[in-house]
């Protein structure tokens, strides 16, 4: 049988980052939560985190605190629909989004509901390719991902799409690309990348030049607005989303490097199939107000 407290021990353990900041969450001591994990981790037979800083879950403990969170979000689902008092607890989602969709239509998208229902969001940011595996883990209830297929347990729904091109200054693409685009000048002409994990641009080569170089020289950039700002000061080139660069586009600011050549993006919400009803009504509303603002 499970002891709910230990698992919630082991929870707010990794959610705070250590065991003195879930102490305090928890108004614990620190050795009563480490005596929880403890108990936890002697009743299951198993490891369930290691004590590393910050401490992280292994296998076993990620089955657990997926088990835990779902549990939970039932729990939060069920007062909400039993009690009508202002004082009932708000309920927390969990969400895997990436940077372009939360810079652009995630945020007037969930607005409805922020000021409707009594939700929490906990948003986790990372590359489109990446947001899934949150999911498969069970850090997020739901994410938006390039995953077109469901996991078992999850339902999926399409979004929309995101246009996305490759684009310069004309001063740079006359330094770098006076020759034209070639596997050898994109090796040596920088370019603007968001994070070691985005792919855009090997996607991109792959479909546009058949292969993408081993090796490109790049500056990383983790944020949309600023990512966009080197690009526009001419040190770089990289891959725009139509919602952010057709201004600049039309202003002849930047240049596609490839003229008509996109790379579109198909994104999906992805949650667990669970009836709880913040659940439900966040994922009805997110579906119907991105595909307001994305491409179908």
């Amino acid at each position: 049988m499970l002891d709910y407290k230990q698992i919630e021990a082991l929870a707010k353990v990794i959610q705070e980052g250590g065991f003195e900041r879930a102490a305090q969450a928890l108004f614990l001591t620190q050795s009563a939560v480490s005596q929880r994990v403890r108990q936890l981790e002697e009743s299951s037979g198993q490891i369930l985190i290691s004590r590393t800083t910050p401490p992280q879950p292994t296998t076993a403990g990620r089955i657990l605190l997926k088990h835990y969170r779902q549990v939970k979000l039932l729990e939060e689902g069920l007062s909400s629909e039993l009690t009508t008092s202002s004082a009932t607890e708000m309920t927390t989602l969990s969400i895997g989004i990436n940077a372009d969709s939360l810079a652009h239509w995630f945020l007037p998208a969930i607005s409805p509901l922020l000021q409707k229902m009594d939700l929490l969001i906990d948003l986790r940011v990372d590359d489109q390719e990446q947001t899934h595996r949150y999911l498969r883990e069970g850090d997020v209830v739901g994410c938006v991902s390039t995953e077109a297929n469901a996991m078992q347990g999850c339902k999926v729904e399409k979004l929309g799409i995101m246009t996305y091109r490759l684009l310069a200054t004309s001063d740079f693409i006359e330094r770098w690309f006076s020759d034209g685009l070639s596997l050898e000048s994109f090796k040596h002409a920088p370019a603007v990348i968001y994070n070691r994990k985005d792919r855009l641009h090997n996607r991109f080569f792959k479909q546009y030049l058949d292969m993408a170089p081993k090796t490109i020289a790049a500056h990383y950039i983790p944020a949309p607005e600023q990512f966009l700002q080197v690009i526009s000061a001419g040190y770089g080139y990289g891959m725009v989303p139509d919602w952010q660069g057709s201004e600049l586009l039309k202003s002849g600011q930047l240049q596609e490097l490839l003229p008509g050549a996109v790379l579109q993006l198909d994104l999906y919400w992805h949650c667990w199939n669970l009836a709880v009803r913040p659940l439900q009504n966040f994922s009805a509303q997110l579906v119907i107000e991105a595909r307001k603002h994305l491409e179908t």
